[in-house]
């Protein structure tokens, strides 16, 4: 099995900058071969997804995020990260973290970002 678990969400003003990390644990063996994956769920609205990143390292964004959001993974594949710049209001949502290896998905229990003045 695999735990994931966000962190670095929290307040910012539009315009600024986050960082959101998300460190995996558990099997190695499926960590090694993960997929990860970023979604976000903002209030009354569906799950959708922001960026992710493949076992061989080939990155993917949603046309909203292109340009001002990057997704980064440490050398030893635990560790996944979502720069986010240039963070407009409508970028608050609660932000998952996601992991699929050997046909099995995880997901984090989620960090809440909110753009606001």
């Amino acid at each position: 099995q695999v735990q994931l678990v966000e962190s670095g969400g929290g307040l910012v003003q539009p315009g600024g900058s986050l960082r959101l990390s998300c460190v995996a644990s558990g099997s190695i063996y499926r960590i090694y071969d993960m997929d990860w994956g970023w979604y976000r769920q903002a209030p009354g609205k569906q799950c959708e997804l922001v960026a992710g990143i493949t076992s061989g390292g080939s990155t993917n964004y949603a046309d909203f995020v292109k340009g001002r959001f990057t997704i980064s993974r440490n050398h030893a594949k635990t560790t996944v990260s979502l720069q986010m710049n240039s963070l407009k209001p409508e970028d608050t949502a609660d932000y998952y973290c996601t992991g699929r290896s050997v046909g099995v998905s995880y997901w984090g229990p989620g960090t809440q970002v909110t753009v606001s003045s």
